[in-house]
């Protein structure tokens, strides 16, 4: 599951968001490149995240992957509670960068969000 060969294009943004999997609405995603296959742990994704103003989850991830998370424009914070109450906030231009297993989350942005994520996955043999 390799990512094409893609040169610099323009990206359509207001086209191609979805709700991803388990997440509230007002989170959308859209697909750069790539994917992942995370039950049989192969392939690599980039893709754009955006939280509507407002917007959390109450519950922390964890996955079987490598992810790194820069934060384009807005506010998130981390750690809130299932009320979305609390957690530490940071600004646009800040970046993660989370080995496998680690726990993080929950997510809310009180004004809107937008963040680039690149999870990939290794198959461990």
């Amino acid at each position: 599951m390799n990512k094409p060969h893609l040169e610099f294009h323009r990206v359509d943004m207001s086209a191609g968001w979805s709700t991803p999997p388990g997440y509230p609405s007002g989170i959308e995603q859209k697909i750069l490149a790539g994917a992942l296959d995370e039950h049989r742990r192969r392939g690599s994704r980039t893709r754009l995240l955006r939280f509507a103003p407002g917007v959390f989850t109450t519950e922390p991830f964890v996955h079987e992957y490598w992810e790194e998370v820069y934060l384009i424009e807005g506010d998130l914070t981390v750690g809130n509670d299932a009320a979305g109450q609390g957690g530490e906030s940071f600004p646009a231009g800040t970046y993660a960068c989370r080995p496998p297993s680690a726990v993080h989350g929950p997510f809310k942005s009180k004004g809107g969000l937008s963040v680039v994520r690149n999870p990939l996955l290794h198959r461990v043999i």
